[in-house]
């Protein structure tokens, strides 16, 4: 079996303009194979992605806000795609990287008040050719409500909110394959449900969720994930 995963991972925004904004995310991973009495593992950075924002729509109004914005980039090969231990090459899964250069784009559409939010995104990745193995291209579908807990009333003294989360994250990936053949384990389609909460003040935001797997039509004997937890802090400054 595999598991479990650790994965650290930062985030670097930036805005250009009030309307363009820069991304960058280097994720940290520790992996973990146990099969057949073996204990394998590795652990480093994985692969990098940056990628620009652009808001196309915004509407404003007293105490709401409605915007729309598509996005693109770039998944690099900072990761390692060969790492070894005593017992040679690691297995696919347990790599830190893919050693392709993967494009992605999509859009992001929010529409915020004072008392609640919802966020939609679709995203689309393509996965191109590395060492001869090409991984399937994914497509993402994720929605996400937040609603606020607290405080019931807003005064002028508010300077934090407690939000409830739930989010919903279908994804759907297309066969690995290796010298032009497919991989009749890999590939399949996913639907997560995530609860959680928020924490949020001006300068800093803090947000815990647990993912919950709804569906898992995997190909051949992929293994399914049992959950995922997430943790995250966003600074502001």
């Amino acid at each position: 079996m595999i598991g479990p995963v650790w994965t650290s991972v930062s985030v670097l925004g930036y805005g250009l303009t009030p309307k363009l904004a820069l991304f960058g995310i280097l994720p940290f991973a520790f992996k973990e194979l146990k099969l057949a009495g073996l204990d394998r593992s590795s652990e480093g950075i994985g692969d990098a992605r940056v990628f620009a924002r652009y808001t196309i729509y915004q509407k404003d109004a007293p105490g709401q806000t409605f915007r729309i914005a598509p996005f693109a980039g770039l998944e690099l090969p900072t990761g390692d795609n060969n790492e070894r231990d005593a017992l040679g090459r690691l297995p696919r899964p347990l790599q830190s990287g893919s050693g392709s250069w993967d494009p992605f784009g999509g859009i992001v559409a929010t529409y915020a008040t004072t008392g609640w939010q919802i966020d939609g995104q679709l995203s689309y990745q393509i996965n191109t050719k590395a060492d001869g193995r090409q991984d399937g291209d994914v497509f993402k579908a994720d929605l996400s409500l937040q609603y606020r807990l607290w405080p019931s009333e807003l005064t002028a003294e508010t300077e934090a909110f407690l939000f409830g989360v739930i989010e919903a994250n279908y994804i759907h990936e297309a066969k690995n394959q290796v010298n032009g053949v497919d991989n009749p384990n890999s590939g399949g389609t996913s639907l997560f449900i995530a609860p959680g909460l928020q924490y949020a003040t001006k300068n800093w935001i803090a947000e815990a969720a647990i993912q919950l797997p709804v569906v898992q039509n995997l190909g051949g004997s992929r293994l399914e994930k049992e959950y995922i937890a997430r943790a995250s802090l966003r600074l502001n400054f």
